[in-house]
This record gives C-alpha cells, structure tokens and sequence, in this order.
C-alpha cells in the first residue's frame, strides 16, 4: 500500500485524466461490459446459421418395471419388464438459409433385456440385441418469415445501439472528468490563494509590528493584523482538507487507487472560440447518437409488429425423412457378432421414410391476436413520438449551450481585466498602508476583495473550459479544429 502523505506524486494531466478515465473507471467497465454482452449474443445468433454437431451416450439406461397386458379373453396381467442399454447419439444439424435445416443423425446402442411372464409361473426371457440406426431428415416452415433471419436482425440492432451507448458513455465521461478536473484544480487554486492571502498577511503583521514598536500606530491595528493572520492559517488548512478530500473524488472517479498521491497539471489559459449556431445545429442533428439509438429502438419496434401479426397469419411446414435401421437378428452371442448382424440387417430391412405438409391457421382467438398488434403499433407510434420530442430536445440543447458558451467567454474577459485591476490596486493599498496613509482594517478589506476578484476569476475560467466541453458534447464538434469530435473518441473493437 503506498502512503500519499510521503510517495512522489504522480502528476497528471487534462489529456492523462480522461486517457486513465476510458481504461480503467468504474463507468467505462460497466458501458464496456454492456457492450460485449449484447456482442455475444450477436454472435450467438450469427452463429445459428452455421452448422452444429451434437454426440450424446448413454451407458448406463436401465430401468425395470411393472407393465400391464391387456387381454381379449380375459383379465390382465402384469409382467416384469427390465432393460439394460448402452449407445449414444450422433447428429449433424446444417442450418439453411431460408430458415429451414437438414439433418444426419446416427443412433446406435446395445440393448439386454429381460421378461418375466406371470401366466407362465414367472418363466425369465432375456433377449440381447444391437440397435443401428442412420437417418436423413428435412424441415421448412412454409407461408411465413425467417425467424433466424429475423432474430440475427434485432440482435444486430441491439449490438449497434449498446455500441452507440458506449460511444455516448464515452463522451459524457470525458464531460464528467473535465468537471472533476477542475473542480480538483479548482481546490488546488484555492490552497494557491490562500497561501498568497496568508503571506500577504504575514507581511501586513511584520510592518504592523514594526510601526507598533515605533509608536506609528495604536495597539489595537496591530491585533487585529495578528487576527487576519490567524485567520488566514485556518482558511489555509481548511483549502488544504478540502484539496485532499477533493482528489479522493477524482481519483476514484478516473480509477485510480485511492491510496495513490496525485497532483494536476494545467496552464490557466484562455481560449478564445467562434461559434456558429447552425453548424453546431447540423452536426448535433447528424452525429448525437441518442437519435440513432432512437431510430433503432423504431426499427426493433417494426420487428415487434411484424411478430405480432404472425399470431394470425397462415403457417406450413414441410418434413421429412429417410432412414435405415438395423437390428440384430441373432438371439445370443457376444457383442461383436450382436453388432454385425444389425449391420447385416440395415441391408435386408426396407428404409424407413416419409414426407408431410402441414398448413395451420388461427380461424379464431377471439381478439388476441388482434390487441397485440394495436399494442405494437402504438408502441411503435410511441418511440417515433420519442425520436421527434428527442430532436427537439437536441435544438434546445445546442441553443442553450451556444449562449452558455459565448456568455461564459465574454464573462471571463471581464473578470481577468477584474483580476488585473484587483493586483495593481491591492499593490497600491500595500504601498500606502507602509507609509501610514491608510489602517490595517483598511489593508485587510482590500485583500479579502482581491480573494473574492481572484476567485470569481478563477470560477469564470472553469466555467468557460465547461460550457466549452459540453458544447463538444451536444454537438458532436470540436469548433477550435473544425472537425467532428465523434472520430476523437472512438472506441477501440475489441
């Protein structure tokens, strides 16, 4: 475990942050893990076309029972019956693509049983034999649609919208990092102003003191100068509290290890960008992917209808096989010779084969069929609904980001002119309060308004690099390089 009171801090970046974020944070595992599930089961359903091959075995299948035989002449009796098999299955399953499928199957066990005969004083009759079976069989449904088609569909949709969820999750991280990041720097500057308040202090106290011993001024300036100082060390150790508490949160937001001692890095500069409202409509209305996720939940909702109108639609099917069986005709023996006189057998015995057609229709289901398809429609008119309200959504957004942004870039200019003003009077308050023109109350009012300058500053900044963000993230476009922001953040294919 490393203590951060005393480890080499490790010194981050904007670009570093968001970099560690879209790796290892808790909100990229989860948007991933969400991703691949619906890849799987994309690949699962893809994989339906190919073919399968299935084995089974069963050694033991043994069972004894009790069997009733009905007689014409008579009562029934009960005979004991038991059997004693050993085999397995072997099927070759190739999926067609109009959604049907042709199959070889094998089945071969060796089968020892036993009767006991109750009308013949219980008389045991064992017989032992070899089963061999090789069958070709066929199956297409007929008059309706390709589910395995259909099912590959919605599955791909899926996957393209969970993809379009992770790209969004992607970007609303970089936004959240970016706000962490900040605020994180935020606290770094407030330690930084407080440190300079407290050493603007200091030195207050230091010509206070002086002019004290020099009689210049009454006792009560200087204790009160002795008071800012005290004050000050305070709000120092409470930006510093704050500071700690604030990388915790960025640390586990980004995930990093709690324990690891971090420290950023930025440069305050300024950026100044143009913005033009109807490129950021275009591309917002071209590039947000929470209008592409909404047309696809339009076409899954298709999908849905198109399911629920086949609960009253004609179905057929058509079937078929043909297969060879043969069982061994010898009544004793070892197994070799049980199992070569059912391979003899498959020769002598005709095949077995048959093929049908079969047409079925729902005559009457008393409005089943017909409420679901109504439900369908209006949830499909639902989710268009939600597409239309969802672009407007989306013009609102822009419009509103546009003015934040512009807003927060002319309120910045205003208060780093602020800021400047605020150091080159709080240097004048200092130059006259040395030469006895004006109280330590006087001084210590000035400085506090200098603080509050600086930080109003600072907040207009952060404010700024914000809207900037946000605005990348509601219209899919970096317009201090003039390209779609979209290819930035790609995610990687796994």
């Amino acid at each position: 475990m490393i203590n951060w009171s005393f480890a080499q801090p490790v010194v981050l970046s904007y670009e570093d942050a968001i970099n560690i974020a879209l790796k290892k944070s808790y909100t990229i595992q989860t948007y991933d893990n969400s991703r691949l599930m619906t890849s799987f089961w994309y690949d699962y359903y893809k994989a339906m076309f190919k073919p399968r091959l299935d084995f089974d075995i069963f050694t033991p299948s043994w069972n004894e029972s009790v069997q009733t035989i009905y007689r014409a002449d008579g009562l029934p009796v009960y005979n004991s019956m038991g059997s004693l098999q050993a085999g397995g299955n072997l099927r070759f399953k190739y999926v067609l693509p109009s959604g049907g499928d042709l199959s070889l199957s094998a089945r071969s066990y060796y089968d020892k049983q036993q009767t006991i005969l109750t009308l013949d004083d219980d008389k045991k009759l064992n017989n032992k034999l070899f089963y061999n079976r090789f069958a070709l069989s066929f199956s297409q449904p007929v008059f309706t649609k390709n589910t395995l088609k259909e099912n590959l569909s919605k599955a791909e949709l899926e996957f393209q919208k969970s993809t379009n969820q992770y790209t969004r999750g992607q970007m609303d991280i970089i936004y959240e990092v970016t706000k962490g990041f900040y605020a994180l720097y935020r606290a770094t500057r407030l330690v930084e102003i407080a440190e300079e308040r407290l050493r603007n202090s200091k030195e207050t106290f230091r010509v206070a003191k002086l002019k004290s011993d020099a009689g210049r001024i009454p006792e009560g300036d200087l204790l009160t100068a002795e008071v800012e100082v005290a004050q000050d060390l305070a709000g120092l150790s409470a930006a510093k509290g704050d500071l700690e508490r604030g990388k915790d949160i960025f640390k586990q937001l980004i995930g990093i290890d709690l324990d690891e001692n971090i420290s950023i890095r930025t440069e305050l500069k300024k950026e100044v960008v143009l913005i033009d409202l109807d490129i950021a409509l275009r591309e917002a209305l071209k590039n947000r992917l929470e209008l592409q996720e909404a047309k696809l939940d339009v076409s899954l909702q298709k999908i849905e209808i198109d399911r629920a109108k086949r609960t009253r639609e004609l179905k057929g099917s058509i079937s078929g096989f043909y297969d060879f069986t043969g069982i061994s005709t010898a009544n004793s023996g070892n197994l070799h010779t049980l199992f070569n006189s059912s391979i003899e057998n498959l020769g002598e015995r005709p095949p077995n084969r048959g093929i049908m057609f079969t047409i079925s229709y729902p005559i009457s289901d008393w409005g089943r069929g017909k409420a679901r398809v109504q439900q369908a429609i209006i949830g499909l008119e639902d989710r268009k609904l939600k597409l239309e309200n969802m672009r407007n959504t989306i013009v609102k957004e822009v419009r509103d980001i546009v003015r934040t942004a512009e807003e927060s870039q002319n309120r910045l200019q205003i208060h780093e002119k602020n800021q400047e003003l605020a150091q080159r009077s709080y240097k004048i308050y200092t130059i006259r309060y040395e030469n006895g023109d004006i109280s330590s109350q006087d001084l210590a009012i000035e400085r506090e308004r200098l603080s509050s300058i600086q930080l109003n500053y600072l907040d207009a900044y952060i404010d700024n690099k914000l809207a900037l963000a946000d605005l990348k993230r509601k219209t899919m476009w970096d317009f201090k390089n003039n390209r779609s922001y979209r290819v930035d953040w790609k995610p990687e294919e796994k």
